[in-house]
């Protein structure tokens, strides 16, 4: 146990407290209120304000009410602080809606949290763990479905979430800060996901897959991040979160195992085939998530469980089943897809490039069909690993100037930094890409992270071109075909 955390309670500062997340993270402090104390920023809003208050009765919750972009608030909650969670963020679909915001909050919050960090008196007393999202990565199907830490940072094309993550990442790997974690969200599996009716669903593509974890069992690894007996090998690292096994589910086996549960017997009764898109989406199967589970035990969950919690959440769901299927999909479902950022509003408005976005051109939407011919995907379910591009079984204390141009000439750039010290993977360097764009950034956050050039990775239409030079992003852009094959259900 660290010294200064004997004989009193650890003090935790909790963004995002109001959130689904953030919730079950204040549920599972509740029960620690013997060692843990809580302070959380939460937003002076009538929505957040009513939510916050159904925690009155938590004796070790302290609330300050303030925005993520105050650093003068930010700077309050962190001081006195042991460990800092930051969940709060504006995601999708809101932040799709309202980008510049996105930004503003997402990147702008981890730059006071950083900032005020380092303004303690003693900043190595304060652990930040910062949260990313699987979204990072972008489109991932089949048959590259599995995926891990250091795979090229890819969002998808009008995923501003996604790209505000990438950019934050970054400012918390190279901050210098002491001791700090980022950890890559999943999608949470909670109750309010049978409530979303939003034109997002379109955007999942049938073929797709996601490595799940419950809200419990996310909360569960945030506050025993916060114990006493964690390794310091957990700290400096990014991480996968994601439930193991029994999470990794296709789209498909989502809704249908949903469905079922709603006494719905059959999906395809209340959707067309088309109005799901073909690519453009984000999931994957994990091949390292078993690790953070190594380092912070947190799994005790089971798919089955949550989609029971969360039917007993919502007990008029039950009654799906005694629907009209005809009605649900007429006038639920079908209008959903019309709304905007609805996928059938993209063909009906003509938005080609949106079009191309997410079926990859309007000859392929028209190529669809119907469920007649529509075949579950099965991916494969031997893991796989894309190539980073260096020798990933060199201890990175031995890391040479060596191992960082292999690394750079593998993504069609170079390492422009002369001095080197060797083994020191946290010094920020210099780099070009293939297109002349100089950048700078850490060893661990190139190599180990999968970042690269910051100006391309927001060229999100620009990287089937960038991957003509890159060959590290150019093993997931060369598979554009079989991937809508597996998107769609087609065996064509």
């Amino acid at each position: 146990m660290r010294p200064h955390l004997r004989n009193r309670r650890t003090r935790v500062f909790l963004t995002g407290a109001t959130g689904n997340w953030g919730r079950a993270v204040l549920d599972e402090f509740r029960v620690r209120a013997d060692h843990v104390e809580v302070v959380a920023l939460v937003l002076p809003s009538k929505r957040d304000t009513e939510v916050i208050r159904r925690y009155a009765d938590m004796e070790n919750l302290e609330v300050v009410h303030g925005d993520l972009t105050d650093y003068e608030a930010v700077e309050r909650c962190v001081r006195g602080a042991d460990f800092v969670l930051h969940v709060g963020a504006v995601v999708s679909p809101y932040a799709d809606d309202r980008p510049e915001l996105a930004h503003r909050v997402n990147v702008g919050s981890i730059r006071n949290i950083v900032r005020a960090v380092r303004a303690q008196p003693d900043p190595a007393r304060t652990a930040v763990v910062g949260i990313g999202s699987v979204a990072q990565t972008g489109d991932r199907n089949p048959p590259h479905h599995w995926g891990r830490v250091g795979d090229p940072l890819r969002v998808s094309r009008y995923d501003e979430y996604g790209q505000t993550k990438v950019i934050a990442e970054k400012e918390l790997v190279d901050s210098g800060l002491p001791r700090w974690a980022w950890l890559r969200q999943t999608g949470i599996f909670h109750p309010g996901m049978l409530q979303i009716r939003d034109p997002i669903m379109t955007h999942s593509t049938l073929g797709g897959v996601m490595e799940w974890v419950s809200a419990e069992d996310a909360a569960r690894l945030l506050a025993n991040a916060c114990e006493p007996d964690i390794p310091d090998e957990f700290w400096g690292g990014i991480y996968n979160i994601g439930g193991g096994e029994g999470w990794r589910l296709t789209n498909w086996q989502l809704q249908t195992r949903i469905s079922a549960a709603l006494g719905v017997g059959d999906p395809r009764r209340w959707y067309d085939r088309n109005w799901f898109a073909t690519r453009n989406f984000h999931g994957q199967w994990y091949t390292d998530s078993d690790r953070l589970q190594e380092l912070v035990p947190f799994r005790g969950d089971t798919f089955d469980a949550a989609l029971d919690r969360a039917l007993r959440a919502n007990p008029s769901l039950k009654m799906a089943g005694r629907i009209p299927a005809w009605v649900v999909k007429n006038f639920v479902m079908k209008p959903l897809t019309r709304k905007q950022r609805g996928t059938i509003a993209y063909v009906r408005d003509r938005d080609e490039e949106a079009i191309a976005a997410y079926y990859g051109s309007r000859a392929q939407f028209e190529a669809i069909g119907g469920w007649d011919s529509f075949h579950p995907v099965e991916p494969d379910r031997m893991p796989s690993r894309l190539d980073h591009g260096y020798d990933e079984d060199k201890d990175p204390a031995r890391w040479t100037a060596s191992d960082y141009g292999d690394a750079a000439a593998f993504r069609g750039g170079e390492l422009l930094s002369g001095d080197v010290p060797k083994g020191d993977i946290a010094t920020p360097l210099s780099w070009r890409c293939a297109f002349g764009h100089e950048f700078i950034g850490s060893p661990r956050l190139v190599l180990t992270g999968g970042h690269w050039c910051p100006e391309c990775v927001k060229d999100v239409a620009g990287y089937p071109r960038q991957a003509e030079s890159n060959a590290f992003l150019a093993q997931l852009e060369s598979v554009e075909g079989a991937q809508s094959r597996a998107a769609t259900g087609s065996t064509s």
